[in-house]
């Protein structure tokens, strides 16, 4: 499941970015920061 939801996630990021290119620096960073919170939960 989780890599099915990378995948989900990955083509609406795409998307997202061919209609608005302005939306890829903060795309990127929510990404980042949800994935490094997630590993620090794990870590935990």
């Amino acid at each position: 499941m989780n890599v099915q939801f990378h995948a989900v996630f990955a083509l609406v990021i795409g998307i997202l970015i061919l209609l608005m290119p302005r939306l890829l620096n903060y795309l990127v960073a929510v990404y980042l920061i949800i994935i490094g919170i997630l590993g620090l939960m794990h870590r935990f």
